[in-house]
């Protein structure tokens, strides 16, 4: 037992050899990680601090409804439960690890839990002999074994808790998503309907026309077959409505019902974003630091898998309360002090395999990470141009709605005097109607692209 002490003292020194080292986080290039929205080649250099993606979610999504859809979610989201309840399980290891730095002790021993026997040694008289062992054991940790194990459940606790806030952001995302999709199908149903009225009448129009001989049964029918796709139209945006109600159902853990909801113009969103730097996505996108602390971990593992290489040091005690022989023999304690040595020497080249393994699971999770961190830039880039567009766009189709509404206007007083066609009155209808049809998904499209700018910065989770 001595020399076990001793030769457990003088392996302390190999500390140095790194197995208790803890993870640092590599170098990681983030210049020119996001484009410039506007410039094709340059890329964007923003000095702000103060993130889009900082905002907690009730500043970007102000609308009451839609904040009452967000928290229904977020209570009863089923993919959000499970994320806690996974968090809670890794909680539940950590503590297990943790406790693994402890002797373990068991009452009894391996092939015997304590026994009581019988003994005759008198006829007249019986006794009972017992022994009821304790025994106490302690592995040292003295190369990280133990530690390491422990550091690495730490770091897949932290990726599961960002994992958790990932699934936190994309509830707020989707449901507000779902949310602006019905408004702008409310709108354009809204549109299609009025549309439809028009061209409803146009077509009264064409039949008193031809009723008094002034114009062919072809062009009623033109105008019938107009006035009928109006009617598809709207049938199709109440089909969409009612299967997006039943998704964001589904988001907010509810069976299928009416959404009750504002409407496309009552919206604002913020206008100005600040993207914050290269190194804001590491601290605030769940799914980067998610990749890295899955790298951590495995960093961890590779500490692991080296200190299979060394001893195993066990120290321990054992005691029982015996009385072998009956009142002959008093009971008392018997105490035993034991000490193991294990040095691995040949194993079949199995800790070799783990090691290697375990360096190329880090070289993956390293890749992972980098990977990670492209996307996240990606994503942000795209964001940020797509709102431009689709900003720009809106504003252009706009301009078009309010040529084009003149232009029905004035055609259809021009037929009223036989100046124009009946083709000239359906077409310019039609384009009116793309026209304002576009403008609608140009907006809905800058709102989803507001959330896209925002979950792809860190938002949401807050």
């Amino acid at each position: 037992m001595k020399k076990i002490l001793i030769f457990a003292a003088a392996t302390m020194l190999l500390g140095s050899c790194g197995l208790y080292n803890k993870y640092e986080r590599p170098d990681v290039n983030t210049t020119g990680l996001i484009r410039d929205a506007v410039s094709d080649v340059d890329t964007l250099a923003v000095q702000d601090t103060a993130s889009f993606g900082n905002l907690p979610w009730r500043a970007v999504f102000t609308d009451p409804q839609l904040q009452q859809l967000i928290e229904q979610g977020l209570q009863k989201n089923a993919n959000l439960l499970n994320a806690a309840l996974t968090v809670q399980m890794y909680e539940t290891m950590l503590k297990a690890a943790k406790l693994a730095f402890l002797p373990a002790i068991s009452f009894g021993t391996t092939n015997n839990m304590g026994s009581i026997t019988t003994v005759y040694t008198d006829p007249s008289v019986t006794t009972k002999a017992y022994s009821l062992p304790v025994t106490a054991s302690w592995t040292l940790d003295l190369f990280g074994n133990v530690l390491s194990q422990k550091r690495s459940t730490q770091m897949k606790l932290l990726g599961y808790k960002d994992y958790q806030m990932a699934v936190r952001a994309s509830v707020v995302s989707g449901v507000a998503n779902c949310y602006y999709t019905l408004l702008m199908l409310d709108e354009q149903l809204r549109i299609v309907t009025e549309m439809s009225q028009m061209a409803k009448e146009t077509w009264d129009m064409m039949k008193l026309q031809h009723q008094l001989g002034r114009m062919r049964s072809t062009s009623v029918q033109s105008a019938e077959a107009a006035y009928l796709s109006t009617q598809t139209q709207a049938n199709e945006f109440r089909r969409q409505i009612r299967a997006t109600e039943n998704a964001l159902c589904l988001l907010i853990g509810q069976a299928g019902q009416q959404i009750p909801r504002s409407t496309l113009a009552q919206q604002s969103l913020p206008a100005e974003f600040a993207t914050g730097v290269g190194v804001q996505l590491l601290k605030n996108r769940p799914d980067v630091h998610n990749a890295e602390m899955q790298l951590a971990a495995c960093f961890h593992d590779v500490q692991t898998a080296r200190s299979k290489f060394y001893p195993t040091i066990t120290i321990g005690a054992t005691g029982a309360f015996a009385n072998s022989n009956g009142s002959i023999n008093p009971g008392k304690w018997l105490t035993t002090l034991f000490g193991s040595l294990t040095q691995p020497i040949f194993a079949r080249g199995a800790l070799i395999a783990n090691l290697k393994v375990s360096k190329l699971q880090y070289e993956q999770a390293f890749n992972s990470w980098q990977n990670a961190i492209l996307s996240a830039g990606n994503e942000v880039s795209n964001a940020l141009v797509n709102y431009n567009t689709y900003d720009a766009n809106s504003r252009i189709e706009a301009q078009r709605v309010q040529v084009l509404t003149k232009n029905v206007e004035d055609t259809r007083a021009l037929y009223k005097s036989s100046g124009s066609s009946y083709l000239e009155v359906i077409t310019a209808q039609t384009q009116l109607l793309s026209a304002q049809l576009n403008k609608v998904t140009d907006d809905y499209n800058k709102m989803v692209n507001v959330i896209s700018l925002y979950t792809a910065l860190g938002g949401g989770g807050k």
